[in-house]
């Protein structure tokens, strides 16, 4: 297939009329949807969002390829645009942006297809090729460009070239992993961008690519034991133990387009971390390798969360739903039903074990996950409660990660008993002498405080708790200010069954999306169709509490989105407190809110967070260009 079967003339932008990242996006899109290539911009405009809300699209020398790969698209198409002027489309370099790629890939795009658009992405490499097009002035020259290089590019791939193996092995050799969360564009702009540097230093490279075509040109063991260095630009995860031993130089892929020059450099000189692998297969950090301590923490309590949260949905909603059926059902088989099989809530047995299990396991893998899991068991027994659980994970994990240290040194032969015998055995007697002796002592006490100020807290103090919860809800929308927040009110819900503070966290996080929702229907000439649509996508999402339908309008306006969404998410989650809402149910939004004790008080709540929110945006925000 030829490039220009998916570049083709009709959806070309020759000069763009926006002046700003999003505007782009949006004229892009809207070139999309008129020639039929896509069937939903509303979603095809949140995946591009989502992706480039993980970096930034515009890879540098006046070049911006945002790419989505969804069911929102009917045929596999490339639109090229042109800004004469350039616009500030947050490059990785700082420049401005004059050349546009939008890539948007179905969700089941055949090897054909996504071959063609990496044929694509690694023309974008070659200097001279952009030059060329950046002094296009029409659809026709842009076509006869690209199938000039490409039959080039074509010609020269043809040409028979050594094996790495035949080559002499006393010349030094490089290897590289390259990839991207889609796997579409920026895997193979920096495979050809390594490739391309190292021909013309005098460098032999090797580069695997785990793009969406699969893993091509994988390395063998025999390229790793050659390999001098390293190199892993990948913004996903990719197999790293073979490299155990190795120089292993880590780095965003965006850094393999731009930087290939000293990425190489520093492969050769070793100047990377020693990458050491666990000897039972699992994955560990680079010696060296420096990670913040509270984005490790983070992680590893996120795994837990993550891994405990059905649990919490499921059995919360069903233990909700319980109480309420329990009022109509008087002395019947179908009460006693409910209160034993939901109203005793079995799901609720295992939160805290879940949570302690796999906080363990992200600090020190599988063999963590037993004695953390035992932990938190412990915890919840205890009276430890929520906190006992947190304790028990990371006690567990870095007890296990201490014994791995210490048994570092016996005979390789004894590596098989490491896993089955050594870590289960030592990992289970220490950290459950420490919790018994120690940790559950302790938190039972601290929990027992915490319970107890809790349920005497005053209806000012309670208010002022409920509007901070509501604020941490909305200021990244899912990151860690929102997690900590869910995660207390959970911890209070689990361990007093008061849903109070869930229903300050709920209120807080369905009012961002609930107040786009509003500023796009009542500030209809601030804001572009494809935002007035994705606008009515967030009143669905915002109803079914998901705050992170904000996140694309917040990426593209930071300042007016989040101060407007803290200012209302904090009021809502006030004034759940001043009414004393309570909403036994983790999760649900809207769904759930007939489980509330005042279910139309916890309504009013989040229409009057919605409508101050909704108003400061939309006040706030400047008219679009060309209104």
């Amino acid at each position: 297939m030829k490039i220009t079967d998916l570049l083709n003339k009709d959806v070309m932008i020759m000069s763009l009329k926006a002046t700003t990242k999003e505007g782009a996006i949006d004229e892009m899109i809207a070139s999309l949807e008129e020639h039929g290539k896509i069937n939903d911009p509303v979603l095809f405009k949140e995946q591009i969002m989502k992706r480039e809300a993980q970096s930034s699209t515009g890879i540098g020398d006046g070049i911006a390829m945002p790419h989505a790969k969804t069911k929102a698209v009917n045929t596999p198409t490339v639109v090229f645009a042109k800004s004469e002027a350039g616009l500030d489309y947050e490059s990785l370099d700082g420049a401005p942006a004059h050349l546009f790629f939008m890539i948007a890939a179905t969700d089941g795009a055949n090897e054909t297809h996504l071959e063609t658009l990496a044929a694509l992405s690694r023309l974008l490499v070659h200097p001279d090729f952009v030059n060329s097009l950046k002094n296009a002035q029409t659809p026709d020259e842009v076509v006869q460009l690209f199938d000039a290089e490409q039959a080039k590019s074509e010609q020269v791939e043809a040409e028979p070239e050594k094996p790495a193996e035949a080559k002499a092995t006393d010349e030094p050799l490089v290897i590289a992993v390259t990839a991207c969360p889609t796997g579409i564009a920026h895997t193979y702009m920096a495979e050809d961008a390594l490739k391309a540097k190292a021909k013309e230093m005098g460098v032999q490279i090797k580069v695997e690519t785990n793009g969406s075509e699969g893993i091509k040109h994988r390395l063998t063991s025999e390229d790793i034991e050659r390999a001098s260095g390293v190199i892993v630009a990948a913004d996903k995860k990719v197999e790293m133990a073979r490299f155990d031993g190795k120089h292993v130089l880590e780095t965003p892929v965006s850094d393999g387009i731009r930087k290939p020059e000293e990425l190489i450099n520093r492969a050769l000189k070793q100047e990377a971390p020693v990458y050491h692998a666990d000897p039972n297969g699992e994955q560990t950090e680079a010696e060296g390798e420096k990670v913040s301590v509270g984005s490790k923490i983070y992680k590893d309590l996120m795994n837990g969360i993550s891994h405990m949260l059905p649990f919490v949905v499921g059995g919360g909603i069903l233990m909700a739903i319980s109480f309420l059926m329990s009022n109509f059902i008087q002395k019947s088989y179908f009460q006693y039903a409910f209160d034993d099989f939901w109203g005793r809530n079995w799901a609720f047995l295992f939160l805290i074990p879940i949570l302690a299990g796999f906080i363990a396991s992200s600090i020190a893998d599988r063999p963590g996950l037993m004695p953390g899991m035992v932990g938190g068991l412990m915890a919840l027994n205890s009276g430890a409660g929520f906190l006992g659980g947190l304790a028990a994970g990371f006690l567990a994990g870095y007890v296990v990660v201490g014994l791995k240290r210490l048994f570092r040194g016996l005979p390789r032969s004894l590596d098989g008993l490491k896993p089955i015998l050594l870590y289960p055995v030592f990992g289970l007697l220490i950290s459950g002498a420490l919790m018994y002796f120690i940790v559950n002592p302790i938190f039972k006490v601290i929990n027992s405080f915490l319970t107890t100020q809790l349920e005497g807290l005053g209806t000012a103090n309670a208010a002022i708790l409920g509007l901070v919860l509501g604020g941490m809800m909305a200021i990244d929308m899912g990151g860690p200010f929102n997690k900590a927040a869910y995660t207390f009110a959970i911890g209070v819900f689990t361990s007093t069954g008061d849903g109070a503070f869930m229903a300050a966290v709920m209120a807080g996080g369905m009012v961002p999306p609930l107040a786009i929702a509003l500023a796009t229907t009542f500030f209809k000439n601030k804001f572009t169709e494809q935002e007035r649509q994705s606008g009515i996508t967030n009143y669905v999402l915002g109803l079914a509490f998901i705050t992170e339908g904000a996140i694309p309008f917040a990426a593209a306006d930071p300042l007016r989105v989040i101060t407007s969404s803290v200012i209302g998410s904090a009021i809502a989650g006030a004034l759940t407190q001043i009414w004393a809402v309570n909403v036994p149910a983790p999760h649900g939004g809207i769904f759930v809110s007939f489980l509330a004790n005042k279910p139309l008080m916890f309504l009013a709540a989040i229409l009057i967070g919605m409508v101050i929110s909704g108003l400061i945006y939309g006040l706030w925000k400047k008219p679009r260009e060309n209104a």
